[in-house]
């Protein structure tokens, strides 16, 4: 019995575990109850001692009792089916209880033999059956064996006769054996559960990892959509819902100079920022290896401002990591769900658009999904495929610009552009496809064709013409860039001094390593650099003191534009001015009239640019304004 309580202390869960079984599937009690109904009918009916009757009405109606109280246990829910799994315990009691009575009884009074043996018969198999039965709870077990048995040993030894006193003291034996029956049913039970239950917690543990980031503890892109389809299904606020996705600017910089190790801190004290401003009942997740992405049930479309707005402040603060001192920002797309929206991939394709809009327009910038978005994303997939096959179909040209020596007159160098005549649309500006080669990585290939067509074509040409190429940040940063470039100079034959490559600002505002690399590598061999549309970004000195740049391009605004005046004038000669002591060659480009080209020359520009002097042309003509300019130098300035 000591035993018995300890288990029911210790096993309260494996216990409800069982009972719940036993209920879910009550086969045996069933059995057992309607066979004591059975039983105490015949007694009751069958018997003509008084006393034996009334046991036998008392066993069949504690015997209805049972039956109705497992069908409500097993089939009802609420606070009637919990009353009567409470109730479970006492129930079985009485019952074993009455039965060993009634055996007694029948025992002690001179009634039929029949019946004698039907009630000792039935308690005898009822008490051995609840070794195994109630082995889930082994002092219900023990009770039940204990009130079946004992009057029944009881009455054998009042009789006093050798038969009866011999069964009364086989049984108190029979129940220590079926006592350890019963634990042993119920250990083999217990571990059964322990085990079942163990590979629960291990389960969900797996599952739980298998939706959760390691570095930064949200959930990773399976745990959020699992998440947020859930939220969208089941939220009962009927709210509007806006996904933030965020893309972490100068990430991958932050991994190449400090580690991996410390790009997982600065990703994880993100993680930490981005929690603290979560709405109540917001999903967050890392997407990726630089982006995060939430749903937040919102009251307004000005309330996801003001947390986008709290966001990229928070994330734009710099992160202190150990000794260092590390700045990030951050684009967000954002998207909206209606009340009762349940479309979550039609809600990511949507935030995965605002979010490249948001790219698109520079650093730190949001930007809020539009349908206009998702007509763009289909021009640009037509003009993505479209492209593909005009590199291969040979649709693209190459034409040349000249770049002008002010003093002389004389073209020192031609710009090559690439135009692309459509067989149905006609001539694509670049602005329309260059932008779609770069967010694709088409660059790549279209800019490697560029600078060989052009390579080839400026060997022809008489040894002081150069050739000024531009050069996307991507085609820069693919693996092999340089050695590419070097590999199309040796197969053309150009020198590479005769090569220039033009860059925006915006190819340094995120510095790293590799443009250093390829700068110095080619560098290195003779090639010049050219620091194009000065004046229009950050114009920093910053980028002409570190990197090798032989000439700066003033943006065509300070030349043509609208605001040209004193100002821009002075802008001009000061940028003049500097180049001058540093020995650099200043272009003007958007030269259109012969006060332009005498201006820019008075404030100090070595080089023009411009319709004043020529459109970009095809090779053919480059090669014939070259015939011509050999003749007749300085025509165009004096006239």
């Amino acid at each position: 019995m000591a035993r018995a309580f300890g288990a029911e202390a210790q096993d309260a869960q494996i216990r409800a575990t069982l009972a719940q079984r036993m209920h879910r599937r009550p086969i045996g009690l069933f059995t057992g109850v309607v066979c004591g109904l059975a039983t105490g009918c015949v007694v009751a009916a069958l018997s003509t001692v008084p006393l034996l009757r009334m046991a036998g009405s008392l066993l069949a109606v504690v015997a209805a009792l049972r039956v109705v109280l497992a069908y409500v246990a097993s089939e009802s829910g609420g606070s009637a089916g919990d009353w009567a799994r409470r109730a479970y315990p006492a129930g079985a009691l009485l019952y074993a209880g009455t039965i060993g009575l009634a055996a007694a009884t029948a025992l002690l009074l001179e009634t039929q033999n029949d019946l004698k043996i039907l009630l000792v018969g039935f308690a005898m198999t009822l008490g051995a059956g609840i070794a195994v039965g109630n082995a889930a709870r082994p002092v219900i077990a023990l009770g039940q064996m204990a009130l079946t048995f004992l009057p029944i040993s009881l009455a054998c030894l009042v009789l006093g006769t050798l038969p009866m006193l011999t069964m009364g003291l086989i049984l108190p034996a029979l129940a220590a054996g079926l006592t350890f029956v019963t634990f042993t049913a119920y250990d083999g039970l217990a571990q059964q559960v322990r085990a079942a239950q163990e590979e629960q917690r291990l389960a969900a543990q797996m599952q739980e990892q298998a939706r959760r980031d390691t570095v930064t503890g949200l959930a990773n892109r399976y745990g959020f959509e699992t998440a947020a389809q859930a939220l969208l299904l089941h939220d009962e606020t009927r709210q509007m819902k806006a996904l933030l996705w965020l893309d972490i600017s100068r990430f991958q910089e932050i991994n190449d100079l400090f580690g991996h190790h410390k790009g997982d801190l600065v990703l994880a004290e993100v993680a930490r920022r981005i929690r603290t401003l979560l709405p109540e009942g917001a999903v967050a997740a890392r997407f990726g290896s630089d982006e995060f992405v939430i749903l937040a049930p919102v009251p307004s479309h000005r309330g996801v401002e003001e947390l986008a707005a709290q966001l990229g402040q928070q994330i734009k603060n710099p992160i202190r990591i150990g000794t260092d001192r590390l700045e990030a920002g951050v684009a967000i797309g954002i998207a909206f769900a209606g009340p009762g929206s349940r479309d979550l991939e039609k809600l990511m394709q949507h935030g995965a658009l605002a979010l490249y809009h948001a790219k698109l327009a520079g650093r730190n910038q949001i930007a809020f999904f539009n349908p206009a978005m998702t007509r763009e994303l289909a021009r640009r997939k037509e003009i993505e495929s479209e492209l593909r096959g005009a590199i291969q179909r040979d649709e693209l040209a190459l034409y040349f610009q000249p770049i002008i020596d002010l003093a002389t007159g004389r073209i020192r160098a031609f710009e090559a552009l690439v135009r692309w005549f459509h067989p149905e649309k006609g001539e694509l500006t670049p602005d329309e496809f260059i932008p779609v080669a770069e967010d694709t990585g088409l660059i790549i290939t279209l800019g490697n064709w560029i600078t060989r067509t052009a390579a080839r074509a400026c060997a022809s040409w008489p040894g002081d013409v150069h050739l000024a190429v531009n050069l996307s940040p991507a085609q820069l940063r693919a693996p092999g860039a340089a050695l590419g470039i070097s590999a199309a100079l040796r197969d053309t034959g150009l020198d590479p001094a005769r090569l220039e490559f033009e860059v925006t600002e915006s190819l340094f505002v995120e510095e790293c390593h590799e443009t250093t690399v390829f700068m110095e590598h080619l560098a290195a061999i003779g090639v010049r650099f050219s620091l194009d549309d000065f004046g229009t970004g950050y114009s920093s000195l910053h980028y002409i003191n570190k990197y090798p740049f032989s000439t700066i391009k003033v943006d065509r605004s300070f030349v043509s534009g609208p605001a040209t005046g004193l100002r821009t004038e002075a802008i001009i000669r000061a940028v003049a001015e500097m180049g001058a002591t540093l020995g650099m060659e200043i272009v003007a480009e958007g030269l259109e009239t012969a006060d332009q080209v005498a201006g820019v020359r008075a404030a100090g520009c070595t080089l023009g640019q411009g319709y004043y002097f020529s459109r970009p042309v095809p090779e053919h003509l480059a090669l014939r304004l070259l015939e011509e300019e050999r003749g007749l130098a300085g025509r165009l300035l004096a006239g």
